[in-house]
């Protein structure tokens, strides 16, 4: 098995620039928010864990300026080469499986990344290594398990489809060695981990367009696994996707949980 095939989602399909932008649209005020307290400015060293897309390597590349630097690391970086100047630097990296490209940063964060990974515990301790003293982690995942549902409101069969949709696509992560409540301990995990001034909130998107976006681009990518796992069939994606376009449901995110700490 590659480093690639081991994860449910990748970045070798078409629809990931759907799923980035969607991202991008839902969490980057947030993530922006958090960064901007935490203090980042010109010459901080920064590590992005799972950089995946570039619209927080590219906020962070013009807050610290030509005297900071920016590592950005996927284990597929193909859509990060048009970040690649300084101050970033793009890196092929496997934070569960790999020592840290450097250390001494001041920032180190991963948004949307450990859930994923099987071996979070080997990352998280990676990160926190990868910090200078004083240093500060930012860690953002989802918990899915805290909010299973793609439409809440669930009122009609369009709904009763989305969130059947929805309860395969967290089979199919589970089995992929996810973890679905990994959000919520990340604020005793930061602590464990040893770091101090641990705070953690959470945003919960519960209708935009750019949900809709999310949902649509993600069950075309994760399609072929739901029939296969006669989770659904082409019938009921086929219904559900132009359900979805009709823009008449109330689509909602897992809750993205925050939490930041210092390493003393």
């Amino acid at each position: 098995m590659t480093r690639t095939d081991r994860y449910l989602i990748d970045n070798q399909r078409t629809e990931v620039d759907e799923r980035f932008d969607a991202f991008a649209t839902l969490f980057d005020p947030t993530t922006f928010r958090h960064l901007e307290g935490l203090g980042v400015g010109p010459g901080w060293r920064c590590w992005e864990v799972g950089a995946g897309g570039t619209s927080v390597v590219s906020w962070l590349a013009k807050k610290v300026g030509p005297t900071g630097k920016v590592f950005a690391t996927d284990i597929d970086t193909a859509r990060l080469t048009g970040a690649a100047r300084p101050p970033v630097e793009v890196r092929v990296h496997d934070v569960g499986a790999e020592e840290p490209p450097a250390e001494g940063f001041d920032l180190v964060h991963a948004r949307l990344v450990l859930v994923h990974v099987p071996e979070r515990e080997r990352a998280l301790r990676s990160m926190v290594k990868a910090l200078r003293p004083g240093g500060r982690l930012l860690l953002e995942d989802g918990d899915p398990a805290l909010q299973p549902l793609l439409c809440p409101d669930e009122h009609g069969p369009e709904q009763q489809l989305a969130n059947r949709l929805r309860h395969g696509f967290r089979k199919l992560l589970q089995d992929r060695g996810a973890d679905l409540s990994y959000g919520r301990k990340l604020p005793r995990l930061l602590r464990e981990a040893g770091l101090h001034g641990v705070e953690a909130d959470a945003h919960f998107p519960l209708t935009s367009p750019a949900c809709a976006a999310l949902e649509s681009a993600t069950v075309r990518q994760i399609r072929a696994g739901l029939v296969a796992a006669g989770l659904a069939t082409d019938e009921e994606i086929d219904l559900h996707l132009a359900n979805v376009a009709s823009g008449g449901m109330d689509l909602a995110t897992a809750p993205m949980i925050s939490a930041w700490g210092r390493k003393r």
